[in-house]
């Protein structure tokens, strides 16, 4: 089965669908049967033409045929596509030396020493993998570990990963995708059509049955893990402090708190973390992609107590995590987010941008929401009746009436009815204005 058929039988999140009658200009069409040809058939791609992408700088993809896209969603070129300051720091280190951890070498202790300055005190220890699943899988392992229990709960639509174990952590894979041995799921949080104060108090219960679930069935509580802005969810952003509670619960049953900061660390939600917009310390903090601005390298933060059990007494040996290469690219985004103050910058440009979204989203009775934190945010269709039904199509007509006009975004949500928009950091107010004019004449023709 090509990729090509395979795509036509499995839904998507702005998805391709060879099946759709779209014809693809020659040179797409050639390069996209030569791809079915040599890779395997999981691969998807995006939007109802696909786009062919020939180079990037900045906040700017370039087609193979000669045309600018604006990216306002690709979160793991952090700092932009093809900085100059990664590519000098990962072409000197490559020439010098690339290795694995068992040597002794300063740029790790020093990276480490940085990154760890960023966090809470009590998140003192940091080991290294190459991709954020690794990085899921060793959180499950170590929670497991130092728990003795087995449970894990996760929100319904939570991505996190494509390891055997961080895919059985990640529902909105699709029904083909089974969940783990003692997974429990618990509904995705709705702030669209949930009152602010309801938000905590109903995540709170639904977490509490959950716990009583897997404490039933004898696995009990290893830990919860939650994407800081739970953006497969739909990016839930507010009211922050609602995951605040949910700590406190799954320590009374004597698991650990992960937070998954791949989609919203460094920076991205106008803090460092996103969850320190919720006011709380977990024990474990998984950390992917944006790290090396997509230069393979992930991590697992924690506190030195929720890792010592499985620390002291499991070898754990990821070959090339953390090597001197892979460090230097992290380093360097480090550099460039502190020195362009990027983490203020996400929280000022992201202000302007969600203000802009808000006016723009009043104005059509067919947006319901628009939510976000920095540069991560969302803005919901829905029908107008008394369910507000998602209204995926018309997010799908969107974000490909979008790609369209030039500006690449997607799609988020267990319905997929909301726009997810996630610039790289440097995004400007001006790149703003011009998503905000595009959306206005997409949304005009569109939202019918």
């Amino acid at each position: 089965m090509t990729d090509t058929q395979a795509n036509a039988g499995i839904h998507m999140a702005n998805g391709f669908d060879p099946s759709s009658g779209v014809e693809l200009d020659p040179a797409s069409a050639a390069l996209l049967e030569r791809r079915d040809r040599v890779l395997g058939p999981s691969y998807r791609l995006f939007y109802r033409e696909p786009v062919a992408i020939e180079s990037a700088q900045g906040v700017w993809l370039r087609g193979l045929d000669g045309r600018e896209y604006l990216d306002a969603y690709n979160n793991v070129p952090a700092i932009g596509h093809s900085h100059p300051a990664v590519t000098a720091a990962v072409s000197a280190q490559l020439a010098k030396l690339n290795t694995h951890t068992r040597y002794l070498a300063e740029p790790i202790v020093s990276y480490s020493e940085r990154l760890l300055a960023k966090f809470p005190d009590a998140l003192d220890r940091v080991t290294y993998a190459c991709t954020g699943s690794e990085a899921i899988d060793l959180a499950i392992r170590t929670a497991r570990y130092q728990t003795g229990k087995q449970g894990f709960i996760i929100s319904e639509h939570a991505y996190h990963g494509t390891t055997v174990a961080a895919a059985g952590l990640s529902p909105s894979l699709g029904p083909n995708n089974p969940l783990g041995e003692h997974v429990v799921t618990i509904p995705s949080i709705d702030t669209a059509r949930t009152p602010a104060d309801e938000v905590a108090p109903k995540l709170l219960a639904s977490v509490e049955a959950a716990i009583a679930q897997l404490n039933e069935s004898g696995a009990g509580v290893a830990g919860v893990i939650l994407d800081s802005i739970l953006s497969s969810d739909g990016v839930q952003s507010d009211p922050t402090g609602f995951l605040a509670p949910v700590v406190d619960a799954v320590h009374r049953a004597g698991g650990l708190y992960i937070a998954d900061e791949v989609q919203p660390g460094f920076g991205r939600t106008g803090t460092w973390w996103g969850f320190e917009r919720h006011g709380i310390v977990p024990d474990l903090v998984i950390l992917g992609k944006p790290m090396g601005n997509g230069v393979p390298i992930s991590a697992l933060v924690g506190s030195a107590a929720a890792q010592e059990a499985f620390g002291s007494q499991v070898r754990y040996f990821n070959t090339f995590g953390g090597n001197p290469v892979s460090i230097a690219a992290a380093t360097a985004v480090l550099d460039v987010i502190e020195r362009d103050g990027l983490v203020d910058h996400a929280a000022s440009v992201g202000g302007e941008l969600l203000a802009g979204l808000r006016e723009l989203g009043s104005r059509f009775d067919s947006v319901i929401d628009v939510r976000g934190a920095g540069l991560f945010l969302a803005v919901e269709f829905g029908a107008d009746d008394e369910e507000r039904t998602p209204d995926a199509d018309l997010a799908t007509r969107v974000v490909n009436g979008m790609r369209e006009e030039g500006i690449l975004i997607s799609a988020s949500g267990p319905a997929a009815a909301a726009l997810k928009i996630r610039p790289p950091l440097p995004f400007t107010s001006a790149n703003g204005a011009q998503l905000l004019e595009t959306l206005e004449r997409v949304l005009t023709r569109e939202a019918r």
